[in-house]
């Protein structure tokens, strides 16, 4: 009887520690999300190409989904997304006043969607990374936001 007591003991010991460790990656990915998103929202530079770029939006997703979306004034709308578990590294071209951030993946992973588009019509493609120019970025920033991405890469190629 002891021994089937110890043996009920660990298996619910175990199986409360799987169940903690499930909800605690979950919290972690959230974390990572959080985080990154805010971090590109609060350095997007708006002001590259403001004559022809009305608006955007960039989000981040806790199932891992980067999307990037640009409204021109033309009507024309510029879609971008991958997946964080593609992601490969990321470059900075620029000072620490305004750049561009490129995210890259390993692969053809990036979706790129043109809707309403007069000189091309709609085109659906296929791209190795996403630009997204940024301003006001320190190095320390880009270096947080590199680990971060890194992270959250790691923690989605380990829930599949």
């Amino acid at each position: 009887m002891n021994k089937f007591t110890l043996g009920l003991r660990m298996f619910l010991s175990i199986l409360f520690c799987l169940i903690l460790t499930a909800f605690s990656t979950a919290s972690l990915i959230d974390e990572q999300m959080i985080y990154i998103q805010n971090k590109l929202v609060e350095h997007h530079d708006s002001e590259h190409g403001a004559e022809q770029i009305q608006r955007y939006q960039l989000n981040v997703t806790n199932t891992g989904f980067c999307r990037y979306r640009r409204y021109y004034a033309s009507g024309k709308v510029e879609y971008f997304s991958f997946n964080l578990a593609k992601f490969k590294d990321l470059d900075y071209y620029g000072t620490d006043k305004n750049g561009q951030l490129y995210l890259r993946t390993s692969g053809e992973n990036v979706i790129v969607q043109t809707y309403k588009d007069k000189k091309g019509g709609d085109v659906d493609s296929m791209a190795t990374y996403m630009m997204i120019p940024l301003k006001n970025i320190e190095p320390q920033d880009l270096v947080d936001l590199s680990e971060r991405l890194i992270k959250m890469n790691a923690l989605l190629l380990a829930q599949k």
